[in-house]
């Protein structure tokens, strides 16, 4: 029987020797393990090394044969990963779901590597099953790393198609897998859109949602009943502290100023790692509640109400709290909000990061750390200006 899937899906239990096998010859993950463990070798005697560093990725692989052996061998390596670079991981809303049901995961998208990697972290520690999660063909150019995201359950949505027709196809049969995975049992994730919400605001797309409703066409079903059946559910990820905050502050500044941002051939590799290693504070992971039909009547109202659970479930920080007040102070901005309290190490902590930065830059970092709350301002606004008509 064909398969209509392979150059898309996470690689099957019978494949996972042969790919283990080839990423332990892979010079590149040879370098990448060299430096990692020894970062303070010179560079000229990591070569020498480079051959103990393949003899040991085959033996610490020896026994993996199947995805879930391999994300179990994974799993130590991410748990440290965390304890370095975050301060505590809240997770909440699981116990509202049910472990023996599939659900598309749909989050808001902050960082390229860590929202997927933290679904999966907060499935794992509640003793449920792992999701498969959508990963854009831009970030698997190199053939090592698209081998280690798909068997880490990574299935590949093909971005970089031009043609109109073709890209229809592709999206046809990405959305028709997407709902195969969750009538086979494999949750699914996927981002709200399809980058990273730089501003800080976050707002659903609707060709994301239209693209998931494709594979109800042929079945002969409405935009209500094919959402429906893939129980769609928000989940809100949020980091204290962004890694990559000036890098993307500079970017929408130069977007706003030339109309246009050309990325490094080497950026998304640079922000991955960045957002990996680099100090976040504390987290939360929220996991919402499955979207009624009433809500998935069109894209337009599913997209809603995915914002309005996201909204819901934001936790107010004191980061984004010292962000408006120094909004306020430096640029005259929203004057009017009330940014209310925050703690001083805080507001010292923001200002360090800022240090040597230009006035533009300042004012559009600051903007993204205040967008939440000034989201939250706004609906109260209209919530309590509604309720006096």
């Amino acid at each position: 029987m064909q398969d209509q899937y392979s150059d898309i899906r996470p690689y099957h239990d019978d494949e996972v020797r042969d790919v283990i096998q080839r990423l332990s010859r892979a010079r590149t993950l040879q370098h990448a393990l060299v430096k990692y463990r020894f970062p303070a070798l010179p560079s000229w005697l990591r070569q020498t090394v480079l051959p103990l560093a393949g003899w040991y990725l085959r033996r610490r692989t020896a026994q993996i044969e199947t995805v879930e052996a391999f994300q179990r061998w994974l799993a130590p390596w991410i748990e440290r990963l965390l304890q370095a670079s975050t301060d505590d991981i809240v997770v909440r809303g699981l116990e509202h779901l049910s472990a023996d049901k599939s659900y598309l995961w749909i989050s808001n998208h902050k960082d390229i590597a860590m929202d997927p990697t933290l679904i999966n972290y907060s499935l794992h520690h509640a003793g449920w099953p792992t999701s498969r999660i959508a990963i854009g063909d831009n970030l698997l150019g190199h053939p090592d790393v698209a081998d280690i995201m798909r068997l880490n359950k990574s299935f590949v949505v093909k971005r970089s198609i031009a043609n109109k027709r073709e890209k229809l196809r592709e999206l046809q049969k990405l959305s028709a897998y997407i709902r195969s995975s969750l009538e086979s049992g494999h949750s699914v994730w996927i981002a709200q859109r399809e980058g990273r919400a730089k501003d800080g605001i976050d707002r659903t797309d609707t060709a994301v949602l239209k693209m998931l409703a494709l594979n109800g066409r042929e079945r002969g079903e409405d935009f209500t009943a094919t959402m429906t059946a893939m129980c769609p559910v928000p989940v809100s990820i949020q980091y204290e502290w962004d890694p990559c905050d000036v890098q993307k502050a500079q970017e929408l500044l130069t977007r706003a100023e030339t109309g246009r941002y050309e990325k490094s051939d080497d950026e998304d590799t640079r922000s991955i790692l960045l957002g990996l290693t680099g100090a976040k504070g504390r987290i939360y992971v929220d996991f919402g509640r499955p979207l009624s039909a009433a809500e998935l009547t069109s894209a337009d109202s599913m997209a809603q109400a995915v914002d309005l659970q996201l909204q819901q479930m934001y936790e107010i920080l004191p980061v984004q709290r010292a962000a408006l007040s120094l909004l306020q102070q430096e640029f005259s901005q929203a004057v009017g909000a009330d940014a209310g309290e925050f703690d001083s190490a805080s507001h010292a902590k923001l200002l360090q990061r800022m240090e040597g930065l230009e006035p533009p830059v300042r004012q559009r970092l600051l903007q993204t750390y205040a967008a939440p709350l000034l989201q939250q301002l706004a609906a109260t606004d209209r919530a309590q200006s509604g309720s006096l008509e």
